[in-house]
C-alpha cells in the first residue's frame, strides 16, 4: 500500500506520532487510508450541501474496510463571478484545484481518493487530478439544482440573467425580475439546466468515473445520499481490484465522452475541459474530431437553455446511461471500456431503459442528426471556435453581418443595454481569452441581454473568451489564435462584414488577404491588463483555448 510509507515500519515511527495527534488509532492506520477531497464552502450553492455528500462517502469508506481522511479543494461561483473582475478568476480554479490536489494526495501517500465536486471548474480540475495521481478514485458530486417555478413555467439561472436583459428592454418590470430573483433558484445544487457544471458531472458518468446517476440525481434527494455511501464503498472494491483512472481515462472513453457530449447538448466549456482531462491522463484530444463526432450522432436532448426541461428531467426520463443506451443502438459507443463500477460500459448500461421519449429522444426520433456542439474554422479562427449548435434558432445557422467591434465585456454589455446592436449585427468581443483576459472569461451576460432584449434570433457574437453553459444564441466562443496574441481577431474593425456558417463549420471574415497582411503589419501586442499575482503568472503559462487551455512552463 502507498501509505505504507507513512504508517509502517521504525522509520515511520515520527508519522505515527503525527497520525496520533489526530486522535487516530492503530486499528485506522493498519487500514487503507482514504482521501476525500471536499469542495464544500458557504459561498458555492452547488457546494453547501457537500458537508453532507462527504459526511456519506465516510460511512461508505469505513462501511468497506477504509480511513477517510478529508481535505479540501476550492471552487467558485461563475454565476456570483459573473460580469466582473471575479470572472477572471473562474477558468484559472481548474489548475489550483489539480495542483492543490496532487500536492496533497501525493504528500500524504493516500492509498484511493474519493473526489467530491460540483460546480464548473471544480470538476475537470479534480479529474485532472485523478488523472495525475492515478490511484484508485471515484467521483460522486453534489447534484444538480430543481428547477425554479416563475408564473406557471420552469426557470432557471439563465432565466435570471435574461429577465435583467428584458428589464432594459423595457419589456418586464422591476417587480417581474425580483419575482424571478427569488424563484429561479429555489434549492442547493448545481444551477439546473445543462450548464458547465451538469455537463461536466454528466460527462464524468460517461467518461467511467462517476456511479450512475452521478450528473442527475438532484441535490436534495435522499437518493444523492445513498450514491455518496455507495462511492465510498465502491472506492474499496477499485482499491482491491487496482483499478485506477488511466485505466478507465483511455483515449475511448474521451471518444465515448464526446459522442455523450453531441447527444446532451452540453456547455461549450466541455471543449475546454475535455482535452485538459485528456492531456493530464496521457492522450492528446484534438477538439477538430468534435465535428466527425457530431457528424454521426444525433442530438437526443434540448435541456435549458437549449429547451425547456432540465436535469431533473433527465433523471426521471433515465439519466445518462439511458441516453448512452440510445446511443448504443446505432453502435455510438465503445461498450468494452472499464468505469469505476467495476463493470464495462456495456454492462453499466443494458436494460437503461428511456423513459420519456420527450425528454430523451429516441434515437430514431433525434432533434437533429447531428451533435449539439460544433467547431468551426476560417480566417477568423484558423486554428478553431465553437458554437453550442443545438441552443442555435434556425434562422440563425447562416448569418452574415457588420462587425461591431469591443475590446473588454463591460463596453460590448453597455453598448447592448444602450440600444446600440441592432438585428443583422455581429457583436465581437477580443482581448477575453486564456492570455488576454487574462482567464477567458464566459460571456453570459452579453448573451442574455441579447436575448432577453428580442435580438437572439437576429444578432450574432464572437469572442476569444468563452461562454456559460446558460448561454443559448449564435454565440461563438474560443476563437483562436486569441487576440492577445495577434490572432485574426486582432484585425477586425468595425463595419467589417463576418460570414457564420455552422452547417458547414466556416467563419470568415469578408476582408481581402492583403488587407488582412496589412493590417497584422501594424498591429502591435497590448500592455497586460494584470501585472502581478496569480493572473499575471497564468496568462505566461496558458496556451489557447483550442488545446483546452493548458498551462505549460
Amino acid at each position: 500500500m502507498r501509505s505504507d510509507a507513512v504508517t509502517k515500519g521504525m522509520q515511520q515511527a515520527p508519522h505515527r506520532s503525527l497520525f496520533n495527534a489526530l486522535g487516530m488509532t492503530q486499528e485506522e492506520m493498519d487500514r487503507p487510508l482514504v482521501g476525500i477531497v471536499s469542495s464544500y464552502n458557504e459561498i458555492v450553492p452547488g457546494h453547501m450541501n457537500l458537508d453532507k455528500i462527504v459526511e456519506a462517502v465516510k460511512m461508505g469508506v469505513a462501511m468497506a474496510g477504509g480511513t477517510p481522511i478529508v481535505f479540501p479543494a476550492i471552487a467558485v461561483c461563475d454565476g456570483i463571478a459573473m460580469g466582473h473582475v471575479g470572472m477572471k478568476y473562474s477558468l484559472v480554479t481548474r489548475d489550483l484545484i489539480a495542483d492543490s490536489t496532487e500536492a496533497m494526495a501525493m504528500a500524504h501517500q493516500f492509498d484511493a481518493l474519493v473526489m467530491v465536486p460540483n460546480c464548473d471548474k471544480n470538476v475537470p480540475g479534480l479529474l485532472m487530478a485523478a488523472a495525475r495521481i492515478n490511484v484508485p478514485t471515484v467521483f460522486v458530486s453534489g447534484g444538480p439544482m430543481l428547477a425554479g417555478h416563475v408564473k406557471g413555467q420552469k426557470r432557471s439561472l439563465s432565466s435570471m440573467f435574461e429577465a435583467v436583459g428584458a428589464y432594459a428592454a423595457g419589456t418586464m418590470t422591476e417587480e417581474d425580475v425580483r419575482e424571478f430573483e427569488e424563484k429561479v433558484c429555489p434549492t442547493c445544487g448545481s444551477c439546473s439546466g445543462m450548464y458547465t457544471a451538469n455537463s461536466m458531472n454528466c460527462l464524468t458518468e460517461a467518461l467511467g468515473m462517476g456511479l450512475k446517476g452521478n450528473g442527475t440525481i438532484p441535490a436534495v434527494y435522499s437518493e444523492r445520499i445513498k450514491l455518496a455511501k455507495h462511492a465510498g464503498m465502491q472506492v474499496m472494491e477499485l482499491l482491491k481490484k487496482n483499478i485506477r483512472p488511466r485505466d478507465i481515462m483511455t483515449e475511448k472513453a474521451f471518444l465515448n465522452a464526446l459522442t455523450v457530449d453531441m447527444a446532451l447538448g452540453c456547455s461549450t466549456n466541455s471543449m475546454l475541459h475535455l482535452p485538459a482531462i485528456a492531456h493530464e491522463a496521457g492522450v492528446e484530444l484534438n477538439m477538430e474530431i468534435a465535428n466527425e463526432m457530431s457528424a454521426k450522432t444525433p442530438n437526443l436532448c434540448h435541456l435549458a437553455p437549449a429547451g425547456p426541461t432540465y436535469i431533473e428531467d433527465l433523471n426521471e426520463a433515465g439519466g445518462v446511461y439511458a441516453v448512452m443506451n440510445e446511443l448504443n443502438k446505432k453502435g455510438l459507443l465503445y461498450t468494452d471500456l472499464m468505469t469505476v463500477t467495476g463493470k464495462t460500459v456495456g454492462e453499466n448500461i443494458a436494460g437503461c431503459v428511456n423513459k420519456n421519449p420527450e425528454v430523451i429522444r429516441p434515437i430514431d426520433n433525434p432533434y437533429s442528426e447531428i451533435g449539439g456542439i460544433a467547431v468551426l474554422k476560417g480566417n477568423l479562427a484558423p486554428d478553431t471556435a465553437v458554437v453550442k449548435r443545438s441552443a442555435v434558432v434556425p434562422e440563425m445557422m447562416v448569418h452574415e453581418g457588420p462587425a461591431r467591434v469591443f475590446d473588454c465585456e463591460e463596453d460590448a454589455i453597455d453598448a447592448i443595454k444602450g440600444g446600440k446592436i441592432v438585428a443583422g449585427d455581429v457583436v465581437v468581443i477580443r482581448y477575453e481569452g486564456p492570455k488576454g483576459g487574462p482567464g477567458m472569461r464566459e460571456m453570459l451576460n452579453p448573451t442574455s441581454a441579447i436575448a432577453g432584449m428580442g435580438l437572439g434570433s437576429t444578432v450574432a457574437l464572437i469572442t476569444d473568451g468563452r461562454f456559460s453553459g446558460a448561454s443559448r444564441g449564435a454565440s461563438i466562443g474560443h476563437v483562436s489564435p486569441e487576440a492577445a496574441v495577434g490572432g485574426p481577431i486582432a484585425l477586425v474593425e468595425e463595419g467589417d462584414r463576418i460570414l457564420i456558417d455552422i452547417p458547414n463549420n466556416k467563419l470568415e471574415l469578408l476582408v481581402s488577404e492583403e488587407e488582412l497582411a496589412a493590417r497584422k503589419a501594424k498591429w502591435q501586442p497590448r500592455e497586460p491588463k494584470v501585472t502581478t499575482g496569480y493572473l499575471a503568472r497564468y496568462a505566461k503559462m496558458v496556451t489557447s483555448g483550442n488545446r483546452g487551455a493548458i498551462l505549460e512552463l
